[in-house]
């Protein structure tokens, strides 16, 4: 969903949050971009010593294929784009410019226009499209936003590969008491390395307690805190929670819950899924039942 709605395009966060996502996001590209380069500084160092791929593969921990591939570049190979198909409004981006300089803005008005020329996209695509030049000249108008240093990406000192958005996500979230020797280890270098990470993981801590104490006083000061932070992902999060507060209070505080109904709707889809839907009423009984089932 990114940062709009589904169907109308809409921003979830105001336009400064905005403009923090897409300079957090170009920092990422920029850091993953720098990292692709040390790789191959690395790939072409090892080379001129004379390895031979297989011995640089299992030295570096890449495949060969990638390593002979890369070696037939001079500088680090970017990333192939996908084509631009018609149901994307990049496709009629030149067109949607020269609309834009006219004075044509509204994404309502440039739909037809470009339908009329081949768009089989939706209004919500284009609306992305429009949102980023918004950002772009919002940005030019106010001036550059200060930023810090391109935070490069934390590696694992044992092994010196990045670590994973994925692994550090899913180790932002465990509890302590349940970490491994090397996870311990990598989050101590993802806290040294990452501030938001240290940021993340104590909003995270603080939110599970709040869930397994099945108390919804501190709710509304995490909330408060987690805006503050000004984290994309936790804005948004802090946000949606803010929206349905008294469901949330109910859902920690009330010992009733749907959770088992929902349990048991995905183990009879899985049941279903799993004999490719050709399974009679009689034999879904027969699986999802005990054995000795009575009405």
């Amino acid at each position: 969903m990114n940062l709009h709605g589904r169907a109308t395009g809409r921003a979830l966060l105001s336009d400064a949050d905005n403009i923090s996502t897409a300079s957090n996001l170009l920092k990422s590209r920029l850091a993953h971009r720098k990292y692709r380069e040390e790789i191959y500084e690395t790939i072409r160092a090892l080379r001129q010593q004379g390895l031979t791929c297989s011995e640089i593969g299992r030295r570096t921990g890449f495949p060969r294929r990638s390593v002979a591939k890369w070696l037939q570049f001079e500088t680090p190979p970017d990333r192939k784009r996908a084509v631009l198909k018609r149901s994307s409004a990049w496709y009629f981006e030149e067109y949607l410019k020269q609309r834009w300089e006219n004075g044509i803005r509204s994404g309502n008005a440039l739909l037809p226009l470009i339908q009329e020329r081949g768009y089989e996209g939706s209004l919500s695509n284009l609306q992305r499209l429009l949102a980023g030049w918004r950002r772009a000249e919002k940005q030019e108008q106010e001036g550059p936003i200060k930023e810090d240093q391109i935070l490069a990406p934390v590696r694992d000192p044992e092994t010196g590969h990045a670590i994973s958005p994925v692994i550090a996500a899913a180790l932002c979230i465990k509890p302590r008491g349940k970490f491994t020797l090397e996870q311990a280890r990598k989050v101590e270098v993802l806290k040294e390395g990452s501030p938001a990470f240290t940021t993340m993981r104590r909003l995270a801590m603080r939110f599970n307690g709040i869930l397994r104490g099945r108390k919804a006083d501190p709710l509304p000061a995490w909330i408060d805190d987690a805006i503050e932070t000004d984290l994309a992902p936790i804005v948004r999060f802090a946000r949606t929670l803010n929206r349905d507060i008294d469901a949330v209070r109910n859902a920690i505080e009330m010992e009733w819950s749907n959770g088992q109904a929902e349990g048991q709707i995905n183990r009879l889809k899985t049941l279903k899924r799993a004999m490719y839907g050709r399974a009679g009423p009689n034999l879904l009984r027969a699986r999802m039942l005990p054995l000795h089932h009575t009405n």
